[in-house]
């Protein structure tokens, strides 16, 4: 993970579950890393102690990441205290279960905007310092729900799958520039949002249990590590989804 060490990694909604697993995964691989957090500062000030813990310097800074204006003030922060994002994980998202007949427009708009309108825009917020390095990786966390349709709901489904058709287009876009994108697609990885959904059953994994966080922390950084895979979606299930 030699082209990983002393860069900086942004990862969104990294104060707890998938997304701080994976930001203890980087620091360990050698990466400064910028918390970000919507809510909980408590959370993501215990993160990044971790992180200087391992020895790499942490920034924990409160923005939401489907506002346009608070990406702004966030990618400013992070290149003022660490230097620029050259390393993002588009982490943040929520997840609420959901039919198809309770969903408003603004149901459907909230997700919509935390789990694929956040990544576009703070994508297009790190572009310029990626490109000024000429390196750049970028990561994307979309679902199994985006390949089968999952449990959570339409509108879930629909941003994950967003997730994947923008990560292609930046791969193919991007790739002469020495910036990388892909996609991860992990299914009943053991997370908040996971245990709390009584639905979400061990037994329906394959391999007979759920993931753990750092399996998937694992794969990240080794994606994240790696400049010649890009536009791919990896997929983290038990086999739940078997791709060809």
């Amino acid at each position: 993970m030699s082209e990983l060490v002393d860069k900086v990694a942004l990862v969104t909604g990294s104060s707890r579950g998938l997304g701080r697993a994976i930001a203890l995964a980087l620091a360990a691989a050698g990466t400064d890393v910028a918390v970000n957090y919507r809510t909980n500062r408590n959370q993501a000030d215990a993160a990044a102690a971790e992180i200087r813990k391992l020895g790499r310097r942490a920034v924990v800074i409160g923005a939401d990441v489907s506002r346009q204006s608070d990406v702004g003030r966030l990618v400013a922060e992070i290149k003022e205290q660490l230097g620029a994002a050259t390393i993002l994980v588009n982490n943040a998202g929520i997840a609420r279960v959901e039919p198809i007949e309770t969903i408003d427009e603004q149901n459907w708009d909230e997700m919509i905007d935390t789990n694929l309108k956040s990544a576009f825009l703070v994508t297009k917020a790190v572009l310029p310092g990626m490109r000024e390095a000429g390196w750049g990786r970028i990561l994307n966390m979309s679902s199994v729900a985006a390949q089968i349709g999952g449990i959570v709901g339409p509108h879930y489904a629909a941003s994950k799958a967003g997730l994947i058709g923008f990560t292609h287009w930046l791969a193919m876009n991007l790739a002469k520039q020495n910036i990388t994108a892909n996609a991860l697609a992990p299914a009943l990885v053991e997370s908040d949002m996971v245990t709390a959904d009584l639905r979400a059953r061990p037994e329906r994994i394959p391999i007979g249990r759920f993931g753990k966080p750092e399996e998937l922390a694992a794969l990240a950084v080794s994606v994240l590590g790696n400049g010649y895979i890009t536009g791919q979606t990896m997929n983290l299930n038990g086999g739940l989804y078997m791709s060809s």
